[in-house]
């Protein structure tokens, strides 16, 4: 079956399969990939609650670091 020849169905049911196999075969892979979409996130919300808050002194910075 060439590619012109299939359906929109088949070709979901297709990628539903490879991606299925890929995620059996490299989990790895998607527990990186998971693990950054939930950083980058996390870095947006932390950015937008900083927009909305006061700005901080260096100094103010470096004594909770050094907590």
């Amino acid at each position: 079956m060439t590619i012109n020849s299939m359906t929109e169905t088949q070709m979901k049911t297709l990628f539903k399969q490879a991606l299925i196999e890929l995620f059996e075969e490299r989990r790895d892979l998607f527990y990186d990939l998971f693990a950054e979409v939930m950083e980058d996130y996390g870095l947006t919300l932390t950015i937008q609650e900083g927009l909305n808050t006061e700005p901080a002194s260096r100094a103010e910075i470096f004594a909770i670091l050094e907590q």
